[in-house]
């Protein structure tokens, strides 16, 4: 059963995401200025307007002088505002241009397509999705598992130490959250595969309140939220069972685990095989908590779980 603590965990977080509001879009009217006009139908297209905030990601970017040729750079780190829309149906190389603005003596256009490549939304969110969609990223994060794993595995066969799959502790929190992380990496390639479109509008207008978002956005923000509850579960009572050198150990191999878990049902969604694995996932993790829920005490002075009144496995207390 969930303790009390975390039942109360999860309604302040409730609370929380109930106050946040989702950015919703504004529809034109027949009162709008034109280029506010303008700017709302970009919006509608591009999921950003006017006064949109980026931040430049590349080491520079070169804004045009029109009808000048003259250019102006911005470098990296350095944040710009969209002022201007324009559309030149004649370009071959991108009909869209934008006007953005660091300041009043640096402002100048650029190609949309270069525009987007090179910059982020200020956002800490969309910043965080941009980190963790970038190639390197994952490349790192793939060789991060792969060592965690094979340290760990090695960790586990010398010195006995408790890992996740092998020596687990006695908690449902870490398989849950597993499952969690799975779910959440099939619903992201999902809408990335299936509602491109979804994600691009929550990429430039992030909101972390799952209740006023489209339906397959909203799963995968309360998966999110899960991850984070379920996580705080695990390290409570992972310190609670262990100590500190094990609890390192078994959330280096923990953090391993998700981040296989996250590219593995990431690539194989995309080719339709993660539905079906995550369905196999999803029965062997009930499997397991159903096995880990037949524990019907704790101990009264670690908190470790114990089938039967006695003494404890892992301080050696009496319980009675």
């Amino acid at each position: 059963m969930l303790k009390s603590k975390y039942i109360g965990l999860l309604f302040f977080v409730l609370t929380v995401l109930m106050a946040c509001q989702y950015p919703s879009l504004v529809t034109s009217g027949e009162d709008m200025p034109p280029k506010t006009k303008d700017s709302v139908n970009c919006l509608m297209e591009r999921h950003y307007t006017l006064n949109s905030n980026f931040e430049v990601t590349s080491d520079s970017l070169m804004l045009q002088q029109l009808p000048l040729v003259d250019v102006l750079p911005v470098f990296k780190g350095e944040r710009l505002v969209v002022a201007e829309f324009m559309v030149q149906p004649a370009d071959s190389v991108d009909s869209v241009w934008v006007k953005v603005a660091r300041d009043q003596e640096t402002m100048g256009w650029v190609h949309e397509k270069e525009l987007l490549k090179k910059v982020v939304p200020v956002d800490p969110v969309s910043q965080f999705i941009h980190f963790f969609s970038n190639s390197h990223t994952i490349a790192f994060l793939m060789i991060l598992g792969l060592f965690g794993i094979w340290y760990i595995h090695r960790a586990v066969r010398r010195q006995k130490l408790q890992l996740i799959w092998l020596n687990d502790i006695d908690s449902i929190f870490p398989t849950i959250l597993l499952w969690l992380v799975a779910t959440a990496a099939t619903l992201y390639a999902s809408i990335q595969h299936f509602v491109p479109g979804t994600w691009e509008q929550f990429y430039y207008n992030p909101s972390l309140n799952p209740f006023s978002m489209p339906f397959i956005l909203s799963l995968f923000m309360l998966n999110v939220w899960g991850i984070i509850l379920v996580g705080l579960a695990t390290l409570d009572d992972l310190f609670h069972q262990t100590h500190a050198e094990t609890a390192f150990f078994y959330l280096l191999g923990l953090m391993s685990c998700c981040i296989f878990l996250y590219l593995f049902f990431t690539f194989t969604t995309y080719y339709y095989l993660g539905y079906p694995c995550l369905l196999v996932y999803a029965v062997w993790s009930f499997n397991r908590i159903k096995h880990a829920s037949l524990y019907k005490f704790s101990c009264g002075n670690c908190g470790a779980k114990m089938k039967n009144k006695g003494v404890c496995s892992h301080c050696g207390a009496v319980n009675e």
